[in-house]
């Protein structure tokens, strides 16, 4: 799986308007209704919230990974936005979030693609270098190189 094929410049928004958990998987949902990722968007939020019930997805540094497994995605897909200020979410170091990762896999890619997907976002998040940028660089084309670029 190369995640250039699912990570796409109109699925990146570095001005999330959201001021809220809520509102950021809104806004970002919208971007993947927008490219066709998405058959029902309230279907899709109410698996994403599911997941939500289950544990934390915010990973600490200023960053969360909220995602639907959900029959409601066409194809599967990353929606990637950053906020101006820091927003509340549940996560592993008690901070906020500004850069949110939404991850919408269709039920029947729900685990060998999702792991595969997951495995590839949390090799470039687990390097804090690329973090620092992923929560600075000012251009969408910036974000898509450092998400799919690895040595």
């Amino acid at each position: 799986m190369d995640l250039r094929n699912i990570i796409l410049e109109e699925r990146i928004n570095l001005n999330l308007k959201a001021k809220t958990k809520q509102e950021a998987i809104d806004e970002l949902t919208d971007l993947l209704v927008k490219t066709g990722s998405i058959t029902d968007k309230e279907g899709f939020i109410k698996d994403v919230y599911a997941r939500e019930e289950i544990g934390e997805t915010g990973m600490g540094g200023y960053i969360a990974i909220p995602h639907g497994k959900s029959k409601h995605v066409a194809k599967t897909a990353l929606a990637i936005g950053r906020t101006s200020e820091e927003i509340q979410w549940e996560s592993l170091d008690g901070k906020g979030v500004k850069l949110i990762i939404l991850f919408a896999v269709p039920e029947e890619d729900k685990t060998s693609v999702h792991i595969k997907l997951l495995a590839q976002v949390a090799s470039t998040l687990g390097d804090e270098e690329k973090c620092e940028k992923l929560l600075s660089v000012e251009s969408t084309e910036d974000i898509l190189e450092i998400m799919t670029k690895h040595e």
